[in-house]
């Protein structure tokens, strides 16, 4: 399987990065063809220029790539911080660039955009992993957990992937590494539960 592994923090020395380095050996180990991009080291201008917009663009080859690897993918990995219940700048501007119609998503004929979109990503499934210095108790009592919203009703099921799965990781800052160690070992754990190794799956007859 192709699977699409997208990293958003600032700090290559983070635990956001250490939860993308066991995506990437895990799916690895297990055969999987990895598609990696780690948005802060690679520069991704998050700025939606207005000639953009329209569905007929012209797209420059790095976005491109983008749209061709996100559209293509089996699987999709998110990894990024909570911050003020929202990904960072960096990873919305992704979204907003690369989750384009006719990519991602598109209106049935005669819908001039009020209706429902229909979802095209061919990836059957998306994980996303998050870390947070907020309780997870407070994060759901009071804040309602808006990352949950974001991920799986806003975008990915709105775009056709409705196996979804998400973990927030926290309280980070006071985390030993000790629990990071345990952290990094259940994000194999769940990687490979929906991207097992593939010498493991059976094909029906």
């Amino acid at each position: 399987m192709k699977i699409s592994i997208i990293l958003a923090h600032p700090d290559k020395n983070s635990f956001n990065a250490a939860i993308a380095e066991c995506c990437r050996k895990t799916l690895a180990a297990n055969g999987h063809t990895v598609l990696f991009h780690d948005l802060y080291a690679e520069k991704f201008d998050a700025l939606l220029p207005a000639k953009e917009i329209p569905r007929t663009a012209e797209l420059s080859d790095e976005l491109k790539r983008h749209c061709d690897e996100i559209s293509s993918a089996d699987g999709i990995i998110v990894v990024h911080p909570n911050w003020w219940g929202q990904p960072p700048a960096i990873l919305k501007g992704w979204v907003d660039r690369v989750f384009r119609p006719g990519i991602a998503y598109d209106f049935i004929e005669g819908d001039s955009g009020e209706g429902v979109p229909v979802g095209l990503l061919n990836a059957k499934s998306a994980l996303v992993f998050n870390t947070s210095n907020t309780d997870s108790n407070r994060e759901i009592e009071v804040f309602k957990d808006p990352l949950e919203t974001i991920w799986k009703n806003c975008i990915f099921d709105l775009c056709g992937v409705h196996d979804f799965y998400r973990r927030m990781f926290s309280v980070v800052i006071t985390s030993s590494e000790e629990k990071r160690t345990g952290w990094l070992f259940e994000v194999s754990e769940i990687v490979n539960k929906y991207y097992p190794n593939t010498k493991d799956v059976k094909i029906g007859h």
